[in-house]
């Protein structure tokens, strides 16, 4: 193909692309103007290709979600071969397959506590809107139909479908809704001393205790947490702050639910985020990492206890499901990526790399005045930025700081995350499991040039 025939038939795709697709999560007039800003066509390691040639570092997972990294063959391979054998069928009536069933059995061996039982969805809004219904339809059946109400935190992210939008802590996905769920409600993160019953903490009223007890807590079902928060700017709590919320919910005899969709398969660290505090939730959320993204699948594991009082007050259909519940070909990526994991050590790697996103994030901030409160744990990790750091003065929000930083990098080839919050710019960072020492060296010498760059146009030298 020549180059000017090659020309034509890209912008043929962005015309079509601006004329026939609705962008998620988008600028809708940016897109109308410009067209996509990137189409991409192959992904190799940590690696993505654009149409016009050009190779990026994916440097947030694409959507903190290719674990095993992009072009995996032997995913590939497994949907063949489940496709080939046996596609789809449904899990209505107590049918049931092989890969759900083996499925099952892999990820009780490998969750924290007695979580043994799976729920399988579609992704990770669909698995918070099914244990929202879950534990509601518990406490309907034990005869408490009241306990209704479910907490989250300020700056959680659940989801985007109406119950998992209801519990978001951010307001600009909630204002979209328009009309929330109701018996929803958001307490004030982080406030250890205040849910271990410090009446004297400023933020008591605010924090998970203080809004039980307002609520009552015979009117409360669940109460839900990140272990570290993604989207609301990669926040993780302090030590013990966990352990406080699941002692507060068994004091008050409340289901803890955890939202694992990002945490969850090796990104910090440890397979599920729950375990680097050491607790165990009644309910986690799975998604994203399951199937590294190649294929659409999320899950809630429950307590087996849990289910077995399901079973135990359930006198009908159990009237809850997804035409893709438990699909077959999902289930046996699932199976062959966690697999994947497993032989490649990349829980460890992520591990040993985080180490390697940590040293890079401090010198960042050592180096540039306008970079600061780096945090990271496992391979998530994220970083501030500021007029000056040492005095906090922050930029002005029409200055897009952090999107300008995200694209300084995208033009450095580095596909980084900017995420905005109430005053807060952040540029989050979590690339791919299998990444290497070089390539996060090569990652950070991209992060610091763009720095650098950006010093120099905004004249904040030391």
């Amino acid at each position: 193909m020549s180059t000017q025939d090659k020309n034509a038939a890209i912008e043929e795709l962005k015309q079509l692309d601006r004329k026939h697709y609705l962008h998620p999560t988008s600028s809708l007039k940016q897109h109308q103007k410009d067209g996509p800003a990137q189409i991409f066509v192959e992904g190799k390691g940590i690696y993505l290709t654009n149409i016009n040639g050009e190779t990026f570092i994916d440097g947030v997972s694409t959507l903190w979600n290719v674990n095993v990294g992009h072009g995996r063959e032997e995913l590939a391979e497994a949907a063949k071969q489940q496709m080939m054998k046996l596609a789809y069928t449904h899990s209505f009536h107590t049918y049931s397959h092989e890969p759900v069933i083996r499925l099952s059995q892999k990820l009780a061996s490998m969750a924290p506590g007695d979580l043994n039982v799976s729920f399988y969805t579609s992704g990770g809004s669909e698995s918070n809107d099914t244990a929202f219904k879950l534990v509601r339809n518990y406490w309907k059946l034990k005869g408490q139909p009241n306990r209704t109400k479910i907490i989250s935190l300020e700056r959680a992210y659940h989801g985007v479908t109406v119950g998992a939008t209801s519990a978001t802590g951010l307001p600009t996905f909630q204002a979209f809704a328009n009309a929330l769920a109701p018996d929803f409600y958001q307490a004030k993160p982080f406030r250890t001393n205040a849910e271990l019953g410090d009446k004297s903490d400023p933020d008591y009223e605010g924090s998970i205790r203080g809004t039980i007890e307002k609520l009552g807590s015979e009117n409360v079902a669940a109460v839900i947490v990140e272990p570290v928060q993604g989207t609301g700017g990669v926040h993780i709590p302090p030590a013990g702050y966990l352990q406080a919320v699941r002692a507060l919910c068994d004091e008050f005899g409340i289901f803890m639910i955890t939202d694992e969709v990002i945490c969850g398969f090796g990104r910090t660290g440890t397979m599920f985020g729950a375990d680097n505090w050491d607790f165990v939730p009644d309910l986690m959320c799975i998604a994203k990492g399951i199937t590294s993204g190649y294929i659409q699948l999320g899950a809630v594991m429950m307590k087996e206890s849990f289910r077995d009082e399901l079973v135990e007050m359930t006198s009908d259909i159990f009237f809850h499901g997804f035409t893709y519940s438990g699909h077959p070909t999902a289930c046996a990526v699932a199976l062959r990526n966690i697999e994947i994991i497993e032989q490649e050590g990349l829980v460890a790697n992520s591990l040993e790399m985080g180490k390697e996103l940590e040293k890079g994030l401090a010198y960042l901030e050592q180096t540039f005045p306008f970079i600061g409160k780096a945090r990271s744990i496992g391979l998530m990790g994220g970083f501030e930025l500021f007029k000056d750091a040492a005095s906090g003065d922050k930029f002005e929000p029409s200055m897009r700081i952090a999107h300008r930083f995200a694209q300084a990098c995208l033009d450095r080839k580095l596909i980084l995350r900017p995420i905005v919050y109430e005053g807060s710019y952040v540029v989050a960072i979590a690339p791919p499991l299998i990444i290497t020492k070089q390539e996060n060296d090569k990652m950070f010498d991209i992060i610091a040039d763009a720095a650098a760059a950006m010093q120099k146009e905004l004249g904040l030298g030391k």
